[in-house]
């Protein structure tokens, strides 16, 4: 019997395909191949083919049809990679929408698409506009409608396609949704779990009676409310003198327009200069992998997950998966995964007092909180693990290439 090769396309590897090529390359009946814009050679049994932009939009581009003129030369490379992978047969075609990565590939292969659609646009009512501190300016809503671009010619092009949460299909257009299945990528909860060992942050050793908060993004920005977690530590850091804050995550910006708002310092930077937090009460550690992050967030007495109505970040569920009692933002993303009382504590976004009450409650009893981090857990193995999401995307690629 043949082998099903199927071709996963993203600049990046492995993105959010990881854990699905990872497991689909270990099976006898499935050649695994991955195109992208750095990796080559093979890992972890995938095939892995570099393709190279040789253009972009430039200054003179017009700034709404910048998103569209990079994917174009985006999904020209892939075009020309694949057709020099002369032995390349793909049966089944997967890609992250938006990029234009198989935008270009039904004029080489005559197989089915399936693309994983994150987001689409909304120019008002949105993460656009939802902090009014932060406010777009009017180009910024006209280039929300033409960033859409390349993602529905991705709806029209694909035979099928998944988003990882109901909310963000919801976001997309009513007579495309069809079209659009519910699977998350999947959390290693193996990975993903508490751990005991020392109360160790990097080469410092935390005494055994000082409560830990923690905090992880990705960036420390606006969208994943950065500023509001330091203003909500700074009223508990006042209530109490044993709290240690350790935040996990980059300098950089990756969505909105907070450097339009810094002064041309990074948010963090520009947040610490404005709220004058202590110091001495805070541990950045940057970006950091994730089996030093899982040892960390086990450490945490609480963990905060704050977010604009935008992408469902992969390290809530992180988080959720090592027991943490997560207090999170009542966002429309968030409330779909973290019940109120069940399985986490929500509150308003913008409440800081709010947030800061609920946080010292949790503080002055961590452990009669366990529970929350328990029934987290229990959310995420049965809803959101690699067990449970693996399965469901074969069952997508499978249906489609019969």
């Amino acid at each position: 019997m043949a082998r099903m090769q199927i071709l996963f396309v993203h600049p990046n590897f492995p993105a959010q395909f990881g854990p699905v090529a990872r497991w689909l390359a270990r099976r006898d009946d499935v050649d695994c191949v991955f195109l992208s814009q750095q990796a080559e050679g093979e890992r972890d049994g995938i095939r892995c083919i570099p393709f190279e932009l040789r253009g972009g939009a430039r200054r003179e581009t017009h700034y709404c049809s910048r998103t569209f003129e990079n994917a174009v030369w985006r999904a020209h490379a892939v075009y020309r990679a694949c057709k020099e992978a002369s032995d390349l047969r793909p049966d089944l075609i997967v890609g992250h929408s938006g990029f234009g990565s198989t935008a270009m590939l039904p004029e080489l292969y005559d197989c089915p698409i399936v693309n994983l659609f994150e987001f689409f646009y909304h120019p008002h009512d949105s993460d656009m506009d939802f902090r009014p501190e932060y406010p777009p300016r009017e180009i910024d809503h006209l280039r929300a409608r033409m960033r859409n671009a390349m993602i529905l010619i991705d709806l029209h092009t694909c035979a099928s396609g998944y988003s990882p949460t109901r909310w963000q299909k919801d976001l997309f257009p009513a007579e495309w949704a069809s079209k659009i299945e519910v699977i998350h990528d999947g959390v290693d909860v193996e990975l993903w779990q508490r751990r005991a060992g020392e109360r160790r942050i990097g080469d410092e050793t935390i005494d055994p009676g000082t409560r830990i908060v923690t905090y992880a993004a990705r960036g420390l920005e606006s969208m994943r409310g950065f500023d509001v977690f330091v203003r909500v530590a700074k009223r508990i850091a006042a209530e109490r003198d044993d709290v240690l804050f350790v935040v996990a995550g980059g300098d950089e910006t990756h969505y909105g327009n907070d450097l339009r708002h810094t002064g041309g310092v990074s948010f963090r930077e520009h947040v610490l200069r404005t709220e004058r937090p202590d110091p001495a009460r805070f541990r950045f550690l940057g970006l950091v992998p994730p089996e030093e992050l899982a040892r960390v967030l086990s450490l945490g007495d609480l963990h905060v997950y704050l977010t604009v109505p935008f992408v469902l970040s992969w390290s809530v569920l992180d988080a959720m998966a090592c027991e943490c009692t997560v207090l999170a933002s009542d966002t429309a993303p968030v409330r779909e995964v973290l019940r109120h009382g069940e399985n986490a504590l929500l509150a308003d976004f913008f409440d800081v007092d709010g947030l800061a009450a609920a946080a010292l409650e949790v503080l002055d009893d961590p452990a009669g909180h366990r529970k929350l981090g328990r029934a987290a857990r229990r959310t995420v193995v049965e809803g959101y693990s690699t067990a449970v999401t693996l399965p469901r995307l074969w069952d997508l690629f499978s249906r489609v290439s019969r």
